[in-house]
């Protein structure tokens, strides 16, 4: 029987994700990533429109190493398996790599905000926003 978690980060904030649309009565995670945060130097600014936005979403909310964490929570909940949604991010290469030594983890492609296959930069949504907007509207 297929007993999974939900391991929500930054690239999928939405309760339209796939994770939660394949899983609804999943419990979910986000960790805040202290060396992502640090390595990004991500503003307060940015920290609360990511707090608000887990606000909507039915997630346990923790901090610390993301892997440790989503396995322990996935431990602690008597779950067999971690879904979360696709990233382009290496980070989130390596964190799924480290989870799957513990528990099964499957990544769902998320619906394109847009479509298109050049470079965006994602350290800063102003950036990605004003390729992103031609592709909108």
């Amino acid at each position: 029987m297929n007993n999974p978690i939900i391991w929500v980060h930054g690239d999928c904030l939405s309760p339209e994700g796939p994770a939660f649309q394949a899983h609804p009565d999943a419990p979910g995670i986000w960790v805040w990533d202290d060396a992502l945060i640090d390595e990004w130097q991500l503003s307060l600014k940015r920290m609360v429109f990511i707090y608000e936005c887990l606000l909507e979403l039915p997630v346990v909310i923790r901090r610390g190493g993301v892997a440790a964490e989503v396995v322990a929570f996935a431990i602690e909940s008597g779950a067999n398996q971690v879904v979360t949604a696709a990233s382009p991010s290496p980070r989130f290469q390596d964190i799924c790599q480290e989870i799957r030594r513990s528990i099964s983890v499957e990544v769902l492609p998320p619906e394109p905000f847009v479509r298109y296959d050049g470079y965006i930069d994602l350290k800063r949504f102003s950036r990605y926003w004003r390729v992103a907007e031609k592709y909108v509207f």
